[in-house]
């Protein structure tokens, strides 16, 4: 029969991804005695899922562009950013033996793109540090909350039953809400919420949407998973806010997804939810003139098909033929000045994201306001949040696990200085 079990923890993370690992180290290389628990069986899944087509650690750009990705929250995650920026990042994965390198589109990789072996030998390190005890893990253990009545209790669903954690100062470190299977399942809002914590609602970030209507069976069937190259995607919302860039993205079986979508995202999906929809237009010849187009949609073709035409003369052809086929009328296919003004920029409406457990990220979480410099709560004292439950997001391209990285180091810094500050009183 499971019996309750009862612990005592000076300090105690709960999340076991890159902030709070990144907070764990702080704390252990202090020689701090941590406590870490996760639900998950193992260790960073999210991180290790993330570094398999090659993990991204940040980027190399300059640091007013880079600051920049965090869009509203630009100021919030430039503080972090002072303490661990990209080149504290690369200083850290050299620590633990990792070289990096800058790619050709200036993001950072470990020099065999791999995350495995960052992980473990962070975990090496975590597990072993130059001095102090170092850091105890404690898998299988789902957090459910604070102990009604004691609220320096943590109580625990584990591998064996009930937990009861007492500790000195906490870290929560539980991500946001997408990818549930890996441990980011968003559901400690209402457990903060229920503690006066003020949380933004999660919504998907750097995800996909459903287009008006859906594609026909004909185009799914056809194009779904297969990648539009060499294009531009614009938009304008609501707002007044603009955006245009050049890239790739993917067909689904409903809509679109992919990077240059990614990109676009936070855009397109405030835009749904305040007006219902929302319309990008992509330029499917980014590297040609609408002059250029239209002459060569209008030299004479001879006998050949229209298809074969702009095949010839434009390359257009796969996807990219199938998409106006689906989008335009006939009238508007078989006009060469409709048809030339489509591939320039063909009008896309969007009318929903994708779930957020299939997004790769999340927006909304703990609001930074609601927290000191050190990111601890202020309803809550001794509880520090980092990590993407706070309220930020940014697109893919190393920003996510940069900030991930910087708030969990601001966390662990933030507990040093509760405890020292605790002993002076």
């Amino acid at each position: 029969m499971n019996s309750e079990k009862f612990l005592s923890a000076p300090i105690a993370i709960v999340g076991g991804g890159p902030a709070g690992l990144m907070a764990a180290q702080v704390l252990s290389d202090a020689g701090q005695m941590v406590h870490l628990f996760d639900a998950m069986p193992s260790i960073g899944r999210k991180f290790l899922l993330a570094g398999k087509g090659g993990l991204n650690l940040t980027h190399s750009e300059g640091a007013d562009t880079f600051a920049g990705r965090y869009g509203a929250r630009r100021a919030a995650i430039e503080d972090l950013l002072k303490d661990f920026d990209p080149s504290g990042v690369r200083a850290w994965a050299l620590g633990l033996g990792i070289e990096t390198f800058v790619g050709s589109s200036g993001r950072i990789f470990p020099k065999d793109m791999k995350a495995a072996p960052l992980l473990r030998a962070w975990l090496q390190r975590l597990r072993h540090p130059a001095n102090g005890p170092g850091v105890r893990f404690h898998m299988r253990h789902r957090w459910m909350g604070w102990e009604e009545g004691v609220p320096a209790t943590l109580c625990f669903d584990g591998p064996h039953g009930p937990v009861r954690v007492q500790a000195g100062a906490v870290v929560l470190a539980l991500g946001g809400g997408s990818w549930a299977r890996l441990g980011s399942n968003g559901a400690w809002v209402p457990l903060l919420a229920a503690r006066g914590v003020a949380v933004a609602p999660l919504l998907p970030s750097n995800c996909g949407f459903d287009v008006k209507g859906g594609w026909s069976e004909h185009f799914a069937s056809r194009f779904a998973g297969q990648p539009f190259k060499s294009v531009a995607l614009s938009l304008s919302t609501s707002q007044g806010l603009h955006f245009a860039r050049k890239g790739e993205f993917v067909a689904t079986a409903t809509g679109v997804e992919g990077s240059l979508v990614y990109a676009a995202s936070s855009l397109l999906r405030d835009d749904i939810i305040r007006t219902g929809s929302a319309t990008f237009h992509l330029d499917l010849l980014p590297d040609l003139t609408a002059e250029r187009v239209l002459a060569e949609v209008q030299h004479p073709r001879g006998t050949r098909s229209l298809s074969s035409h702009l095949k010839s003369r434009l390359h257009i052809e796969g996807i990219k033929a199938g998409l106006l086929h689906e989008l335009l009328t006939r009238d508007a296919f078989n006009s060469p000045v409709q048809l030339a003004a489509a591939i320039k920029a063909l009008p896309i409406t969007l009318t929903a994201t994708r779930p957020i457990d299939e997004a790769i990220s999340t927006a909304g979480g703990v609001l930074f306001e609601t927290m000191t410099p050190g990111l601890m709560l202020e309803t809550l004292p001794g509880v520090f949040c980092a990590g993407e439950m706070l309220d930020w997001e940014a697109p893919t391209g190393g920003y996510l696990l940069q900030a991930c990285f910087a708030s969990g180091r601001r966390a662990g810094q933030g507990v040093l200085d509760y405890l020292e500050e605790k002993k002076r009183v």
